[in-house]
């Protein structure tokens, strides 16, 4: 069974907040995000979701509201005029939280980066999502620091910009961990045009502290986008969280939208998180062989789990004959091509080769998907393969093991069950009195 992963399409740009939607849109909990100020120590900030139209696309908007009803306002678009003056008009949808550069008008009290490093530190999250605010929380201050010199940690943000990016970079981290994402990529990412209005004046979009964030990144040009289209922490939140362009070949599990602040009306400006898994059953690969006569047979399923955990997709073992009448095994692996040093370097460390053999092959198989299946006592997940004819059904085998031996049923009556309940979910086989094919 392959592992789902996101893949991030900021075509409109990217903000902490349009995250934020996209993650609830997938199936992250509401309960959860509004309920994340209080665990993180700011039991008066308040969490507003509401699904909203963007040019026709139905999307999520999160918006975060401190005491007073005190929200961060988007960046206000510059415009040129003849005389050279510039003034300020409508503003693009997204917020920056730059606020040393930032348009707020609210004065107030400030939290440096090492402040918001240690809340990050001090959260009661898992380290995959601790880890990796922290580092996005180091990524602003680092970025702050080129472009004014000084210290990471002694940047200031204001508070109000200071509590939004605290809610954005730990809430976008652990609504993944909540889909069960641990992966994620990203297509090119939107930038914007024009400039923008900051503390000290008008900047050119991206403003300094993105463009230092989005170093390495793929940016697209064009697109409808006037003003800033990724803010600092959206780039930030990519640059932790994406390993960079999608694979080659994917297929599509689902898609939702995470709204902007503002509603122009020519484009949706809302950022689209898709969720796919891999296509391991179709296109090129390569295989793997080597034969072995000095490794006993009692450590061939252990040296199998390393292969498969380094990415392999299939491992074949039989006996052979070797020279001098040796008896031995003969091991072929089919390994995706981006895999095949991982999978090679744990064949030479869990077995006992010392070569191997490698050739291209094209593997074509059947696409398939997965379902969970709800049964008296417990869940099995089942992998549906569509063939010609109809689908096949194949229960994964431990999950039916740990069923049966909780219900106390044979096996085999428990796989016609959750099979029977599997065709109703697929729509084909309603059920009869007799066992479907073998086959399946």
């Amino acid at each position: 069974m392959t592992q789902p992963f996101a893949i991030l399409d900021p075509a409109a740009g990217i903000s902490g907040d349009m995250l934020l939607g996209a993650l609830v849109a997938a199936g992250a909990s509401r309960e959860w995000l509004e309920g994340l100020p209080r665990r993180l120590g700011f039991p008066d900030v308040r969490i507003a979701i509401e699904t909203v139209d963007r040019c026709g696309v139905s999307s999520v908007k999160v918006t975060v509201t401190l005491p007073g009803g005190v929200v961060e306002a988007p960046a206000d678009l510059v415009a040129a005029v003849s005389n050279h003056s510039v003034h300020a008009n409508e503003g693009h949808e997204h917020h920056p939280h730059e606020r040393p550069h930032g348009t707020s008008q609210q004065h107030g009290p400030h939290r440096h980066v090492s402040e918001l490093i240690a809340i990050a530190e001090r959260a009661p999250v898992s380290s995959w999502v601790r880890e990796r605010a922290v580092q996005a929380f180091r990524l602003l201050g680092e970025s702050e620091a080129r472009i004014h010199g000084g210290r990471a940690e002694d940047v200031a943000l204001h508070e109000v910009g200071a509590v939004d990016a605290i809610i954005d970079i730990i809430g976008a981290i652990e609504g993944l961990e909540q889909l069960g994402i641990s992966t994620v990529y990203n297509r090119p990412v939107a930038l914007g045009r024009g400039w923008v209005r900051a503390a000290h004046g008008a900047l050119p979009v991206p403003a300094p502290a993105t463009a230092i964030l989005v170093e390495g990144m793929e940016i697209t040009s064009g697109g409808p986008v006037e003003g800033e289209a990724t803010t600092p922490t959206g780039a930030a939140l990519l640059k932790v969280l994406s390993s960079g362009a999608p694979p080659g070949r994917w297929r599509m599990r689902g898609s939702a939208w995470g709204a902007g602040t503002r509603n122009p009306g020519t484009y949706p400006n809302a950022l689209r998180l898709i969720l796919a898994e891999a296509v391991a059953e179709a296109g090129e690969t390569v295989m793997i062989a080597t034969d072995m006569d000095d490794l006993s047979p009692e450590y061939l399923d252990p040296l199998r789990d390393a292969l498969t955990a380094a990415g392999a997709l299939d491992v074949q073992v039989w006996a052979t004959q070797m020279k001098k009448g040796r008896t031995g095994f003969r091991l072929e692996i089919v390994s995706p091509e981006g895999a095949v040093a991982a999978v090679t370097d744990a064949l030479f460390r869990h077995s006992t080769t010392i070569g191997v053999r490698r050739w291209r092959a094209e593997r074509v198989t059947l696409s398939r998907r997965e379902i969970t299946v709800a049964v008296e006592g417990g869940t099995v997940r089942v992998k549906v393969v569509d063939a010609p004819g109809g689908s096949r059904l194949k229960p994964e085998y431990e999950d039916l093991a740990a069923l049966a031996v909780r219900l106390g049923r044979p096996l085999e009556e428990v796989a016609f069950d959750v099979r029977r309940r599997a065709r109703l979910i697929v729509g084909e086989w309603a059920g009869t009195d007799v066992y479907p094919n073998k086959e399946q």
